[in-house]
Formats: C-alpha cells, structure tokens, sequence
C-alpha cells in the first residue's frame, strides 16, 4: 500500500462517525472516577439497575426519562456520564437544573470538575470560548464547548427559565424544588425545548409527600418500569419490597430478604448476584417516548445499603415521623404519606396523662421532662400561653395552657408576660426547672414593636420575637432583618406536618388531664389541604369552619424555638438530681406564679 494511501485512510478514519453503543458501555469505556467522587476510584462498574436508566438517557426513542428514585444508587454517576456523553458524542444545548444555588455550585465542583479531569477523553473539552480581548466566556456555571453550552442552573428564580432555550435538560431533585412566581419548575423547564424535536427531558428525584410529589407524578405519566431481581433458589424476577425483609428479632444485622414467589430466605451475601442478574420490567408498555424507572435502596451495591445497615436505620426511625419520614423518602424511594388531614382531638383527650406543672391545684411535675419552651400567641386584649416540655427521648409533652388578660399597651401586661417566662417549678430529681426559650408571636403590626422592646433586653436567655410564615420551610430562620429588628421566621406548616405525623405515627405526643376540652378544640383547629399554586399540587393548613387555633399556634411556636437550644441531657439530669435549678432563662424567677386568669372558654 503506497504511503498516499495510508495517509488517506487514517484521515478517513478519523471523519469516520464512532461507532453507536449504549451510553452505559460508552460510560464504562471511557469515564473514570477519581477517589473524591467514589470510593472505588478508576474505571466505572455500572450496575444493572443504573445500566438501564442511563441506556435510556442515551437513547433517542425516549424523550423523557423520569426517575422516582432513593439515596444511595449512585444516580449523580449516571447524570455526569449522560453529561459527559452529550458534551462529546451529541453536542448540543444543555441546561442542568438543581433546586439552588448552592446544590448547582456542589454538583459542578465535587462531580462533573473532578470526573472530566480524571477522563482521558473529557480532558480539555468544556475549555471557553474567546471573544474579543481573549477573555475566556465560560463561568463556573456556563460552559462552552465545541457545538453547544452546558447550563447548570438553580430554580430557585423565574430568570433561570428565561433566555434559555436546550435539547437536553436535565432536572435533579425536583421534590426539593419550589414554585416560582411563574409555576412549577418542570413545566417551566419543558417550556426551554419548544423549538427542538429531538429534545431530552431527564427527572429525577427522591420523592417528598404523596400529595405534593412531582417526581411520582412524572412516573405515573412513564412507563412504569420496576426493578426485578432474580432469585438464587427459584429463578424467578420479583422486587425487592422492604415488606419482605426480615430479620430476628434484636438482630438487625441478620436480615434477610424472602423471595414473595417461593418463600425462601436470601442473605445480603446473594444480593449483588440476584441485582446483577436482574431486569428493568415495563408495566405500562402501552405509553410511548417516556421512560419511568422506580428504584430503591435495597437493590443498591453500595456498603451504607447492606441490608443489616438498613434494617438498624429503621428500628432507629420507626417510632419518630422526624426520622421515619426521611427513611421512607431517601432509602426506600416511597413518598410520604400523612394518613389523613386532620387530627381526633377526642382520641388525644382519651390518652391524656396525670401531670401538669406541679401547682397545689394541679398534676405533679413529669419526670421524663428535662427542658421546657414558651409559645405565647398575642391577641389585642390577650396572651395565649403554652409550656411544652421535651424530653431526652424527643417526646413532647403539653404541660399547661394560660392566658394573660389585658392590652399589649400598658405595662402591667408586660410585667405579667415577664413572671410567665421567669417561672420555675420543683422538679421530681430534686432540682428546680425552669423556662429554656420563649417564642412571642409579633406577626401583628401593632403587638411588633412592642414585642421587640419586651424581647430585645431578654435575647441571651433565648427570648425571641417570631413571625410565622407558611409553605415548605425550615423550622425556625433568622429573618434577614436580623440586624435591625430581633425576629426569627417559623416554618408553620412544616411544624403542623411534623405535629400531625407524630400524632399518627406513635404516642410520642403527651398531654397533661389539666388541660381543657377547648384546648384540643383549638389544637385540632386546622386540616391540611391540597391546593394547586402555580400549576402544583401545594399542601397548605386552613382554619377548620367555627374552630379557634391559638393552641395549636402556641405549641408551634414552642416547638420552633426548642431549635435555638442546644441541651446536654445527661448533664441536666445530674444538675436536677444534685438540687440545682436548670433553664436558660431563670434569672431573677419570683417564687411565686404571675397574675393571670383563665378565660371563660379555656
């Protein structure tokens, strides 16, 4: 063969398109994971159940691809390969949605960075463009490459769905995402493929709450496909369900999973042969162009999914919805759901305990009970107070309920409001207990100013100002006003959800026989509803027709500000039972109980 020839046929070669092979045997091939993104550092080793989700990203039949996924499966493995493999086999407009900020900038410097540096064949390829005065173009969050940009973006504002049109979109977590001034993200985001044929749409998510779930609702849409494994005793394909994991009791670490077709017990050792043998099954093939994968952390290789790990986790979280919850969510991929919108005040009065505050006239002091907090609700001619006590287990334990008479105006209001949260009580160790944190309501514009003049000389002793605020929030925020103002936002309906799933799932939820039947009027004075707000599904609270809610709005405010206090339990037990008097709040406390009445409906 002449030289010419050879010459001609390496540069044949080289315009010669690659060769068409599944985006997971292209991410095995080619991308390599350094040891600050695996722990297993080098080539990547798919396994089956990710090998599926990422041959359907690759594959142009599909122009959706949503997944209703846990933790712990290696998703974000098979996002930055698809990423990687659009940036070099299919260039084109890319956009990657996260639900801030912050996850954006984590997902670009701890996954995609690392994984195209360590990637021979990625090296070099998201270098910027250079315009005039050689500047490169490209940021941490934009790059350029040959044929096309990679966007990665927050939803957290309307902007980031503006100006920006893609074939490829690719959304993560968008159970953690929240609705904009414009709608929803996922339609938003749809909106950027308008003008591509060809486009990609790729959801994933750990689901959130039932009602609300937008990632169980882009799988309901799909496909449906589940996870099958096959059984090392039958041969059969069945899923790995948490109701068929068992374990002895008292020991976690010996479960095992029992195959629902022939019955036998299958120890964690078989686990990753069943997986690597298993199948994706399609239960609805009757929907076209959308792929749905539902995947859990049972069929997941990863050492912190080991069966025993996971069955210890649950037995942690069984009887807490705080821990419940995320278990249900992130390790067996299912949304939450809350058993009802409402709660039986009856059922709560029926399971009313004898103890209270420890007054002559009332139940002694409870024993468990270590710390104590203040939600007081302000009204025009009045104060609601409820004392909430918490113990080392995380029970909380309604203690009392007053009422302070008179106008937020005058002094001798205050004066009283200053006895309520200077009190003490004897405690059962031996000690005395008093208030650790108080939260005063000043969501009303005319008790604001003088709820920040009552609380501003009190704030080292966990003396707060709050303002409620509704929707999906953490419990309790400094309010960016902080510096100029003393006021703390309360996540409301993140509590009322908490309250009402403690109440549903376990008796870890106490109250005194010295509170009255309105009381539990008012604490069952709003249901959780679902609501379209800006084209989602949003669980909101409202006001129950003819109901009060002042309870229930006190003890919110009194669980929100626990979060302020950081307790040693062992420590306070053995300052009780050495007869000190604990709390963070107790300075100057008056010996005897502050002027106030009862009203004559509570």
């Amino acid at each position: 063969m002449t030289q010419t020839l050879v010459t001609l046929k390496k540069v044949m070669a080289t315009l010669r398109p690659p060769q068409k092979i599944n985006l997971s045997e292209w991410m095995e091939k080619e991308i390599r994971l350094p040891s600050t993104v695996s722990g297993v550092p080098g080539k990547i080793k798919l396994y089956a159940p990710q090998k599926g989700i990422a041959d359907a990203i690759g594959d142009p039949a599909y122009r959706q691809v949503s997944v209703l996924k846990s933790a712990r499966i290696g998703y974000t493995t098979v996002l930055t390969g698809a990423v990687a493999n659009f940036v070099v086999n299919d260039p084109s407009l890319m956009l990657v949605y996260l639900p801030n900020d912050d996850m954006a900038k984590s997902f670009v410097t701890s996954d995609l960075e690392p994984t195209f540096a360590d990637s021979p064949i990625l090296q070099g390829v998201l270098s910027g463009d250079k315009s005039s005065g050689g500047k490169d173009r490209s940021t941490m969050l934009m790059r350029q490459f040959t044929g096309g940009t990679l966007k990665i973006l927050s939803a957290e504002t309307p902007r980031s769905f503006r100006a920006h049109n893609a074939r490829v979109v690719i959304m993560d977590e968008v159970d953690g995402m929240k609705p904009t001034t414009e709608g929803h993200p996922i339609p938003l985001a749809k909106r950027r493929t308008a003008q591509f044929a060809d486009y990609k749409l790729v959801v994933g998510s750990t689901p959130d709450e039932e009602e609300t779930s937008y990632v169980s609702g882009e799988y309901a849409k799909s496909d449906q496909r589940v996870f099958e494994v096959r059984c090392v005793e039958c041969d059969d394909y069945s899923e790995v369900l948490w109701a068929d994991i068992n374990w002895p009791e008292g020991q976690p670490e010996k479960a095992a999973w029992h195959c629902p077709k022939c019955g036998c017990e299958v120890e964690h050792k078989h686990k990753s042969t069943m997986v690597q043998r298993g199948r994706w099954r399609v239960t609805k093939p009757e929907v076209k162009g959308h792929a749905g994968f539902k995947i859990n952390s049972l069929t997941s290789p990863l050492p912190n999914a080991d069966w025993g790990l996971l069955a210890e986790e649950f037995l942690l979280a069984k009887n807490d919805p705080l821990l419940l919850k995320p278990f249900v969510n992130t390790i067996l991929g299912e949304a939450w759901r809350t058993g009802g919108d409402r709660i039986d005040e009856l059922a709560l009065m029926e399971s009313a305990e004898p103890f209270g505050l420890g007054g002559p006239e009332q139940q002694p002091f409870p024993e468990d009970v270590l710390a104590v907090t203040l939600g007081i609700d302000m009204q025009d001619d009045r104060a609601e107070v409820t004392y909430l006590g918490h113990t080392e287990a995380g029970e909380l334990v309604v203690l009392d309920h007053d009422i302070v008479h008179g106008s937020y105006e005058h002094d001798e209001f205050w004066t009283d409001i200053d006895a309520i949260v200077k009190q003490r009580w004897r405690h059962p160790l031996g000690g005395e207990i008093g208030i650790d944190a108080v939260a005063i309501d000043s969501s009303n514009g005319n008790h604001m100013p003088h709820v920040y003049a009552f609380v501003k000389p009190r704030l080292r002793r966990k003396i707060v100002a709050i303002k409620g605020d509704g929707g999906r929030r953490p419990f309790i925020l400094r309010s960016k006003t902080m510096k100029k103002d003393p006021l703390w936002i309360v996540g409301v309906d993140s509590i009322k959800d908490t309250i009402l799933n403690r109440i549903q799932h376990g008796k870890i939820f106490r109250f005194s026989k010295d509170l009255p039947e309105v009381w539990y009027e008012q604490f069952t004075g709003e249901q959780a509803v679902v609501k379209m707000d800006r084209g989602r599904p949003v669980r909101k609270w409202i006001p129950v027709p003819g109901r009060r809610n002042e309870a229930l709005d006190c003890v919110v405010y009194a669980i929100a500000v626990k979060e302020l206090v950081t307790i040693n339990w062992t420590q306070r037990r053995e300052q009780l039972s050495t007869g000190h008097t604990v709390s963070a709040a107790n300075d100057n406390i008056p010996q005897a109980r502050p002027r106030k009445a009862k009203s004559n409906w509570l």
